[in-house]
């Protein structure tokens, strides 16, 4: 498909009451088509990978363009300097953990980008790198403990960020690492109970939560 035949299909698959559905759960639905990620995802297939389409549809503004340019880009030939663009464009978290998951934390500067843009003060930045951790510990299967132990200082830095998008993340990003094994399970409930004796809002929710799922783990 060429890039004008895509934008063709998003607009053709514009949905205005998927678009309500979108702002009931906290989506920046700006310039939203309404269209579903298993639509998005039958559209990638057909177009297959191409940096050069990615690019467009990403700097089109269109919302489902964006998430459509994370499927289609490859994690091989992405580069810093357009990881950081993406990511400073980020104005919604759907696209935000779509980009992470599709596409980010397949790249070889994962960890990297992880530690980088979770010391961001913009808000969505800042979530893309506790994202990339919880991302990470899902995904990466063969990464050793060592690899993840290092972001424990960090989501307990981050826990006394009061913004919503941001101490969810932090919250995914120590349950999620806290699920990998019993090793990094202590870890991850030792950090969280650290966290809560924080004098913060944002570090208590964020501890109470994840220690009812990290102690009811079963290994």
């Amino acid at each position: 498909m060429e890039y004008i035949e895509v934008i063709e299909k998003l607009h053709s698959l514009s949905n205005k009451d998927n678009i309500e559905k979108m702002k009931r759960f906290g989506i920046n639905a700006n310039n939203a088509l309404g269209i579903s990620i298993p639509d998005l995802r039958k559209i990638a297939r057909r177009i297959g990978k191409d940096n050069t389409i990615a690019i467009k549809l990403f700097d089109s503004e269109i919302h489902e363009a964006k998430i459509l340019a994370t499927m289609i880009s490859s994690p091989k030939l992405i580069t810093s300097d357009q990881m950081n663009r993406w990511v400073n464009k980020f104005n919604s978290w759907d696209i935000c953990d779509q980009c992470c998951g599709n596409l980010f934390v397949k790249t070889p500067l994962a960890y990297q980008k992880a530690i980088e843009w979770s010391k961001s003060n913009k808000e969505f930045v800042k979530r893309a790198g506790y994202v990339m951790m919880a991302e990470l510990a899902i995904h990466d299967k063969v990464a050793q403990d060592s690899s993840f132990i290092h972001f424990f200082d960090i989501i307990k830095q981050g826990s006394t960020d009061e913004r919503n998008f941001v101490k969810k993340s932090v919250n995914w990003a120590l349950r999620q690492i806290g699920k990998r094994n019993i090793k990094l399970n202590k870890l991850a409930i030792k950090t969280a109970e650290e966290i809560k004796e924080m004098d913060s809002k944002s570090a208590k929710w964020i501890a109470t939560d994840a220690l009812r799922e990290l102690k009811s783990k079963k290994f």
